[in-house]
């Protein structure tokens, strides 16, 4: 019961209500319970396998289902009964952990998902035992432990990895060449904030390194004394943190939820003597891991699954130098004009065209500085030799326009950097020249100069045209970073998300995929929004409302339509979406409703949202609404759910979200988790949802 204050001498109360099963999910028990009253446990495989397209459940897999079920619902009676009743029923698919809509999510209950992971893992423990246990009595025989400890901390450590790797779920074909996946990319993946006055630290790697991110950068600079190496945003006021200490931190947690390589690109704007230093403290922290190229040029580099455990370095070769041109450097210059934040989430990423940028000076073509440290004049040349022989990755932007920049050498492979800006240029006129270099050479964007507020764009540009290292600032939130984050719940989370066939293919007479030409469209998505739930355990009863419980909401949006700005469209098309924002005091009683947003972020002809009706003052809202997507390239495509809690004096209050990759939708009815802001999964918000392929 939730009693609300009204007018300082009058109180109201609401009842938290159990909302009861949608009608799909009754229709469901009745057939697969064949009008009984319980439903066994192969009465449940039969509903996995034909009503949820889960072919390989097995009987035993199902009773496990029941078994936990059971044992969270009915303490006592999961020792006498073995069957489920409607509300069990209805439980099991509300339940993120046992009914998740990709295979990332959950299920941990799956034959190829639990029992894969103990089974694997207690081999692997009774293997290390015998070991140790042999290990063990030979050396108290020789009489000296050392030996004995160091097998022990290295056997403890392969038995991790057997963990992080079976329970990763990966299941896309990890023996192509590493250009042909999307990677986890972060940029300044040092900074705790924004770019010009935030500390810089360690912290913010290890934090990246456990959601999956596979690519660090670090920005090197000498010290004061010019004796030592540390990592900062330079030319701002930024607080340097020392290289070691990162380098280290990158060793420890590198593996942590992911087998698959770290990449390190680095920044570089050191001395040779400094590149020496860097070189020694890099082989010597790494060690075995560290992946040496066979040869300086490679015509083809190695699959994820050859690079297991290793780590990658990326930078330019150590061919030229040049001293730091201080406030003359233009990517860091601070420019009249604010840095527009397109990434809140108040704004839809549809809606951020090229004009926002039209203030902002592009670094492409004619820019003196990229964002791997070199400049185009006073060039000196140096020798590095130790330095060089770490780059796996060679960077580097060839001298002209964008078409040399783009040209394919058949015996190399090579990273180039591009800005936001530039590769919005080099779409428009080169598209199919970005296709065909990205296919075999690695393309990483990065963010303009001028997102002092470490705020993103939109991933899909990059993505359509194959570039692999889309880098984005981990730190921060909004709906760009949220498209980055379920880009990369697709094959398992382990960072690395194989790119679709059309961007590798080549025609007869050499034509790759175009993404500017419209597409029939290839499937249909239904998305049905039967009901939520919650939000009254993961907030306090007054969070959305002082006066009463929220109104929540789901809808729709289509791109900005030509004439509106984007106040006006933001109150026509509100979005599935709830939040953590916090609220100012209210003077009077307020009619606040929830509200969801469900929809598609993909190429230009995908993109659309769509809007539920709202609901008043429930904890539990109900509203059994059904949408339908046709996607032209659903390779690519993201469904993205927001839920707002509505208010009619103020900004909507942000309540939850999610986006998960359409590849990877399981069909069926499913339990969806919701995320706050940072990507962060709240504890029991939900959505149940019901996906359908036509």
């Amino acid at each position: 019961m939730g009693s609300y204050r009204v007018c300082m001498c009058f109180r109201r109360k609401f009842r938290v209500v159990e909302a009861e099963p949608p009608e799909d999910v009754k229709e469901a028990f009745k057939k697969y319970a064949e009008g009984g009253t319980h439903m066994t446990a192969e009465q449940l495989r039969r509903f996995l396998v034909e009503s949820q397209s889960d072919g390989s459940v097995t009987l035993s897999d199902a009773e496990r289902i029941v078994e936990q079920v059971l044992q969270k619902r009915h303490h006592i009676a999961k020792f006498t009964r073995h069957n489920l009743t409607l509300d069990d029923f209805h439980h099991f698919l509300f339940s993120t952990d046992l009914n998740a809509p990709i295979g990332s999510q959950g299920q941990l209950w799956s034959s190829v998902g639990w029992s894969r992971i103990m089974g694997d893992v207690k081999s692997r423990v009774l293997i290390t035992f015998l070991f140790l246990h042999f290990l063990g009595y030979q050396t108290r025989r020789n009489g000296g432990w050392t030996d004995f400890v160091y097998a022990v901390q290295v056997e403890f450590i392969v038995v991790m990895k057997a963990v992080v790797l079976v329970s990763l779920q990966v299941h896309q074909d990890m023996n192509a060449p590493l250009s042909h996946y999307f990677i986890y990319t972060g940029h300044n993946s040092y900074l705790t904030g924004n770019q010009l006055s935030s500390d810089c630290s360690d912290v913010p790697v290890i934090k990246a390194l456990k959601r999956g991110v596979r690519v660090i950068e670090l920005d090197i600079w000498p010290d004061s004394t010019k004796a030592d190496v540390h990592v900062l945003h330079g030319r701002t006021l930024t607080t340097p943190v020392e290289l070691i200490k990162c380098l280290r931190s990158i060793k420890e947690h590198a593996f942590s939820a992911s087998p698959y390589p770290v990449i390190i690109t680095l920044e570089d704007h050191l001395t040779p003597d400094l590149q020496a230093k860097v070189a020694q403290m890099v082989t010597q922290t790494f060690q075995d891991i560290l992946f040496y190229p066979k040869s300086e040029c490679l015509q083809e580099f190695p699959s994820p699954e050859e690079l297991k455990y290793r780590i990658i370095i990326s930078t330019k070769p150590p061919k030229e130098y040049l001293e730091a041109k201080g406030s003359e450097d233009k990517e860091n210059n601070i420019q009249k004009g604010k840095d527009s934040d397109d990434d809140v989430w108040g704004e839809e990423p549809s809606n951020v065209t090229a004009d926002h940028e039209n203030n902002d000076k592009s670094d492409s073509e004619g820019s003196e500085v990229d964002e791997d440290g070199e400049e185009n004049n006073d060039c000196r040349p140096i020798g590095a030799p130790a330095y060089k022989r770490l780059i796996s990755i060679h960077a580097g932007k060839p001298k002209g326009g964008f078409k040399d920049a783009l040209k394919v050498e058949p015996n190399k492979v090579r990273r180039l950097s591009l800005s936001e800006q530039a590769l919005e240029k080099a779409t428009a006129s080169h598209g199919t020249d970005v296709v065909r270099f990205t296919q075999k050479n690695f393309l990483r964007i990065y963010p303009k100069g001028t997102r002092f507020n470490s705020s993103n764009y939109k991933p899909l540009i990059g993505w359509s045209h194959g570039a692999q290292m889309v880098a984005f600032n981990m730190q921060g939130y909004g709906r760009y970073l949220w498209l980055m984050h379920g880009m990369f719940r697709a094959n398992g989370g382990c960072g690395y998300v194989k790119k679709p066939d059309f961007l590798m293919n080549v025609g007869p007479n050499n034509q790759v995929f175009n993404p500017r030409v419209k597409l029939p469209v290839k499937k249909t998505l239904k998305v049905k929004v039967y009901m939520g739930d919650g939000w009254h355990l993961d907030f306090k009863q007054t969070h959305f409302d002082l006066y009463s419980p929220p109104d929540f909401y789901a809808r729709a949006k289509k791109p900005l339509k030509d004439g509106l700005d984007a106040n006006e469209q933001s109150i026509q098309f509100s979005e599935f979406s709830f939040g953590t924002s916090e609220l100012h005091p209210k003077q009077c009683v307020e009619v606040k409703q929830i509200t969801n947003t469900v929809g598609i972020a993909g190429v230009p002809g995908d993109e659309v949202m769509k809007k539920t009706k709202t609901k008043e003052d429930k904890w539990t809202p109900v509203w059994n609404e059904e949408f339908q997507f046709p996607l032209t390239v659903p390779e690519l495509a993201l469904l993205r759910v927001e839920v707002h809690e509505y208010d009619l004096s103020e900004k909507d209050d942000f309540a939850g979200q999610t986006c998960l990759p359409i590849s990877e939708l399981k069909p069926g009815i499913r339990a969806v988790p919701l995320f706050n802001r940072k990507g962060e999964m709240f504890c029991s918000a939900r959505l149940l949802m019901r996906f359908e392929f036509v």
